[in-house]
């Protein structure tokens, strides 16, 4: 299916022109009907002479109606521009197409109306000449008369070319902008729109993007008909389930969860700027209208902050219109969608300087750079990266995390650097902590630490966290003195484990006799009772002599010990395995 949205100035035959296209009445209201002038937007369909559908948005011409026709323009990719023969060019249809201007509509065709009633050629003539410097310079153009049915055939034949050079929409980030909302009683809440990106199927979880609430969709129509899914673009209607019809309106967009980043501020650059912007302008995208907090950067930029969240990418375009004189005065096209906040003193001209440097395409490299470090996922959401594409070349890809080259030389600089002044200041320590070497960089990530320290030959991490490879500790001058005496009365009495007083009596805190075991020195048997490594297996040489089975008290005499060593030593035997309990009071060794 394609959609095409119509534009032209009030009572200049768009919706007659459509109903001798589709055969259908595009004017939904009573009102509508009896006024003979569309005030909300209408919709029709037809299948051209190639076999493709084509639906049609049928937008307002008053003036006092321009936030309908915004919102039926928005999501469209083309447009059928409408002008009187007899009128030709008019105040509403240079309004008009200033929206279409500045939301950089490309693909359209110029239907001049009434030809039996003026000069058609030239208003074809005059029309080209407002057209010319816009982006439907060069449209394709197309005398017809409704009523006498004049030109019909060849608009539709046009119609055909028209369509069948229109872009591929994207497949990806799904987004449907709602234009209406209804309860259909027996089926629940129905939300119509276009569906400009994605595929949506029933079934399928959609997010309210201004509140995140989620709809799943029960059925779905297109052009009357029941589908069970539908491509962009489309023009759909779903009974949304688990959604009351308060709880969504015109202007929000139904998006899937982690396609799209809810944003209410962006950065922008300014296009087609007809006159001085008011501070609080608004702002159409898709269907929404929402008022914003306007604040100029420099000539051509701008930030833009609002209220409710919108769904917004990278790249796209947006209009900004003057709510008392009811012009649109600008367009914008979105350079960033999760700009950092001002908090010094110069920091907007700053920005502005960044902002000038900013390509208005989608940049995955530069915006890699620029931001040192980012989600590959969150980069896929801001529409930077299309989902499945490769990241930039010479990024550091980490799990989800995208680093730029030169951040990622420096954390590992830094990393080095925070490792020898950890150990200067911590000189019991082996190493780093890791949870210190995280914060010290400001990673936003641990996860990111282990490949920092792999990529670094001169560093490794393990239980005793970030060191120099090879390094151990060492306790200090005083304390080896007092190891040394401890270990050599350990070796005329294995099992004779000092008391605590003694221990201190030699320099040895804990601190310094945890190093001792970690070097290998010592071996804790029990809290506060230090034995020789060797001692385990001299202990397993001397209780194989007893008769086995044993009892506690025939160890320990042979140990030669004390019950406080005895006991913790053969649970320690026991759990290596070198001794096996018999019953509650005998033991075997193996």
């Amino acid at each position: 299916m394609h959609v095409i949205a119509t534009a032209g100035h009030v009572d200049h035959g768009k919706s007659t022109l459509i109903r001798a296209l589709t055969g259908m009445e595009p004017d939904r209201w009573a009102e509508e009907r009896r006024r003979g002038m569309t005030i909300d937007l209408g919709y029709a369909w037809t299948v051209l002479p190639s076999g493709a559908e084509v639906a049609f948005v049928d937008v307002p011409g008053h003036q006092r109606f321009i936030t309908s026709m915004l919102a039926g323009v928005g999501p469209v990719p083309a447009v059928l521009l409408v002008v009187a023969a007899d009128e030709g060019w008019c105040r509403q249809t240079a309004e008009h197409l200033a929206a279409l201007d500045a939301l950089d509509v490309r693909h359209g065709l110029l239907a001049v109306t009434r030809s039996d009633l003026g000069d058609a050629d030239l208003a074809i003539e005059e029309a080209r000449d407002y057209l010319a410097g816009t982006s439907l310079e060069g449209i394709e153009a197309v005398a017809v008369s409704a009523v006498a049915g004049t030109g019909i055939d060849e608009l539709r034949v046009a119609l055909d070319r028209l369509v069948d050079r229109l872009p591929s929409p994207p497949a990806t980030a799904t987004r449907l902008w709602v234009d209406r909302v209804f309860t259909i009683r027996g089926a629940g809440t129905v939300a119509t729109g276009t569906l400009a990106s994605g595929t949506i199927a029933v079934g399928d979880d959609l997010l309210i993007s201004s509140t995140q609430e989620v709809g799943q969709i029960r059925s779905m129509e297109s052009l009357k008909r029941s589908v069970p899914s539908a491509s962009a673009v489309a023009r759909v209607a779903l009974n949304l389930r688990g959604l009351d019809r308060s709880e969504i309106r015109r202007g929000d967009a139904l998006v899937r969860a982690g396609e799209w980043v809810p944003v209410s501020m962006v950065d922008v650059r300014l296009t087609a700027v007809t006159q001085r912007p008011p501070q609080r302008p608004v702002m159409h995208v898709g269907s929404a209208a929402v008022e914003v907090h306007f604040r100029r950067l420099d000539d051509d930029t701008a930030r833009l902050s609002w209220e409710v969240p919108l769904p917004l990418h990278v790249g796209e375009r947006v209009i900004l219109r003057n709510p008392g004189t009811q012009h649109v005065f600008a367009g914008a096209v979105v350079l960033d969608v999760l700009p950092p906040r001002f908090a010094l003193r110069g920091a907007a001209a700053r920005r502005a300087r960044q902002l000038a440097d900013m390509s208005a395409s989608p940049d995955a490299a530069a915006e890699v750079a620029r931001r040192g470090v980012i989600r590959r996922s969150l980069l896929t959401a801001m529409g930077v990266l299309d989902p499945g594409a490769d990241p930039p070349e010479g990024v550091v890809r980490v799990g989800d995390w995208l680093v730029d080259p030169l951040r990622w030389t420096r954390w590992q600089h830094d990393l080095g650097s925070a490792v020898e002044q950890w150990r200067s200041t911590h000189r019991m320590s082996v190493g780093m902590p890791a949870s210190a070497a995280v914060q010290a960089l400001g990673l936003p990530d641990p996860a990111l630490l282990t490949p920092l320290v792999a990529a670094d030959a001169n560093l490794v991490s393990d239980r005793d966290g970030v060191h120099p490879s090879g390094a151990a500790p060492t306790v200090s001058t005083e304390a080896q003195a007092g190891l040394d005496q401890l270990r050599e009365r350990l070796r005329a009495h294995p099992f004779g484990a000092p008391e605590a007083d003694e221990l201190r009596a030699l320099g040895l805190d804990a601190r310094q006799l945890a190093i001792a075991v970690r070097n290998g020195h010592l071996v804790a048997v029990g809290p506060g009772i230090y034995l020789l490594p060797e001692a385990l297996d001299r202990a397993a040489e001397v209780l194989r002599e007893l008769a086995q089975p044993f009892t506690l008290s025939q160890a320990r005499q042979v140990l030669d010990t004390t019950r406080r060593v005895a006991v913790p030593l053969l649970e320690l035997l026991d759990r290596q395995r070198v001794t096996v309990r018999v019953d509650a009071s005998l033991r075997t060794v193996r």
